[in-house]
């Protein structure tokens, strides 16, 4: 059958793949620079700037965002899916080593605190990910190195202590706007660790003043990369979550693939159970404008909702020295409510959640689950009788969401329903939006899914209150963030693809493993409609590439960002329902 879309990425992606894993075969460090140049020969809308002079700061601050803090101590980086391969390769007890996390990526990873960095890695797609975002972030800091030979002394210190002046004449040195370099100070205040209660400003400071004094020149090595290791990687994973809830051999299951926090949020109850304490923390006086915003939304001038805005103050009332004690009570309400917890332990960072829909308290439910609708049960209380379970795994990156889901129906039968929740990138919408898609390209497989989504537009449309509903729209599963070019992106929307994002294709490629008797197939149009279980997919949109600047490293989607965010979970929440009590009737 004729394609209608590229089986292969773009000459220039294709070489940077090549080159970059041939050299990853060597059993010796591998330097980033030796990838410089394919690396900004492929022209990525996420890093448009690597060959200028002057910085791109959204690269930098995109690639900064997706690697642990400790980066500008870091020399080397491993990557290896197992404790067990790291020690038989020389790194014993890395474990014992310290834990390190990126802001906006999960990866397991440890620092020796001298100049070594070791991270987990599930599938293919950790190292699509990882390399070019080593690769970005040490061209713009050496871009930023060279700059600051030429920043007269002093400088950095004066801007540091509010020397608006000496803050206008530094980003002339680094040749970038004094907002971006305004951006940048933040980033780099919030990565590196406060001393003494020093501000923002000295720490940013601080992190410039590491960037001027030496030129990054990081080495990075592999260790292992077969298939095997990362089947017997992802085995590990799921040993645990059995062990834990074994209950998961011989029920019913809904498998979903979105975050930890929404569903257990609107199933729970507890943030809005904890209403009154949530107000008094909005009334301290650092928090002066989330209190006027909350006053608006209760008198009804913000058309907002209620409930998300709850959740979203309970996450920093957690973190504040008010709420410690509000994380163990959450974990509590949880449990009585049948809904565990399981985090991951020494392979990929990926915890789990499982429900146990019939222990749900029915009255304690985010109200927006118990509106009756069409074909909607206004009483859930028919779920009392239910034997099903819902697991929820925190979204995997990539390939690892088909090792995934190809080990949870190994072991879990029957699966129900799938379905998956994720950030994506959008070619006609904007941040906020939601878009679902029915056709899925795949650029691992290089197949071209069609099945019947779950959802419509109706579905998530009366829980969205800023953005637009996009249904059926078609999806391309792109083998990383930085992996994409403007000649790709301009073939993908010519055809109709609007939907970027990473999991999609691999999830449906182990779908297809479920429900066919034969491995998935390669370049070919399959078709998914039929299968004996529910599929869903939905995605938020969260970057829009063809709108200069505008991805997760030039702002994030803050409060506004989880409107979309509990849509489409409570879109999710509410078919798992309507087909589970479906079930029990016709039981």
């Amino acid at each position: 059958m004729e394609r209608t879309v590229p089986t292969t990425a773009s000459g220039e992606i294709d070489l940077y793949l090549r080159t970059m894993y041939s050299l990853l075969r060597t059993t010796a460090d591998v330097q980033i620079r030796t990838l410089e140049e394919v690396h900004a020969g492929i022209n990525s809308p996420l890093h448009a700037g690597a060959r200028l002079e002057s910085p791109d700061t959204a690269a930098f601050t995109y690639s900064m965002l997706r690697l642990p803090s400790c980066m500008p101590q870091v020399r080397t980086v491993i990557l290896g899916q197992s404790a067990e391969l790291f020690t038989r390769s020389g790194y014993p007890n890395i474990e014992n080593w310290q834990p390190v996390s990126a802001r906006a990526r999960r990866r397991r990873c440890y620092f020796n605190r001298q100049d070594i960095l070791a991270c987990f890695i599930a599938s293919r797609s950790d190292i699509d990910d990882v390399v070019p975002a080593l690769t970005a972030y040490q061209i713009e800091w050496n871009k930023l190195h060279d700059l600051l030979k030429e920043c007269p002394e002093g400088t950095i210190d004066d801007a540091a202590k509010g020397d608006l002046g000496a803050f206008t004449s530094l980003a002339k040195v680094l040749r970038v706007t004094p907002n971006d370099l305004q951006r940048l100070w933040v980033v780099w205040g919030a990565l590196e660790t406060a001393q003494n209660g020093e501000t923002n400003d000295a720490r940013a400071a601080r992190f410039l003043q590491r960037i001027a004094q030496q030129k990054c020149a990081l080495r990075l090595r592999l260790l292992g990369g077969s298939l095997s290791d990362y089947w017997r990687a992802t085995r590990a994973w799921w040993d645990n979550i059995e062990h834990q809830q074994p209950s998961l051999l011989d029920r019913p299951v809904y498998f979903i693939s979105s975050n930890t926090h929404s569903l257990s949020n609107l199933l729970s109850g507890f943030g809005l159970t904890l209403q009154p304490e949530l107000e008094d923390y909005l009334r301290l006086p650092e928090n002066l404008k989330l209190q006027e915003e909350w006053q608006t939304i209760q008198s009804g001038q913000l058309e907002s909702s209620r409930e998300n805005f709850l959740y979203y103050i309970l996450k920093k009332y957690q973190q504040s020295e008010y709420g410690r004690k509000a994380g163990q009570q959450q974990t509590d309400c949880e449990q009585n409510a049948g809904i565990y917890r399981v985090p991951s332990e020494h392979y990929f960072d990926i915890d789990a959640q499982v429900v146990e829909i019939n222990k749900l308290d029915i009255t304690n439910l985010d109200p927006r689950l118990k509106e009756k609708g069409p074909a909607y049960p206004g009483d859930l209380s028919i779920l009392r009788n239910s034997n099903a379970l819902i697991l929820n795994v925190d979204y995997p990156l990539g390939l690892a969401a088909y090792n995934i889901l190809s080990k949870v129906a190994e072991h879990a039968s029957p699966v129900l329903g799938i379905y998956i929740m994720g950030k994506a990138a959008s070619l006609n919408g904007v941040v906020g939006d939601v878009m679902i898609p029915n056709v899925v390209h795949d650029e691992h497989s290089h197949n071209t899914y069609l099945y019947q989504n779950a959802f419509t537009a109706a579905s998530v449309s009366p829980y969205l209150v800023y953005g637009t509903v996009l249904d059926n729209q078609k999806a391309v599963s792109v083998l990383g963030t930085f992996l994409q070019n403007a000649e790709i992106m301009d073939v993908f929307y010519r055809e109709g693809y609007t939907d970027i994002e990473m999991e999609a294709g691999a999830y449906l490629s182990a779908i297809y493993e479920m429900s066919r008797p034969k491995r998935h197939p390669v370049n070919e149009l399959v078709n998914l409609y039929g299968v004996p279980f529910d599929i869903g997919v939905l995605h938020y949109v969260s970057d829009t590439p063809l709108s200069k600047g505008q991805n997760l490293g030039a702002g994030t989607l803050s409060y506004y960002g989880m409107d979309s965010t509990y849509a489409t979970s409570i879109a999710i929440l509410r078919r798992i329902f309507q087909i589970e009590a479906l079930r029990l009737s016709a039981d």
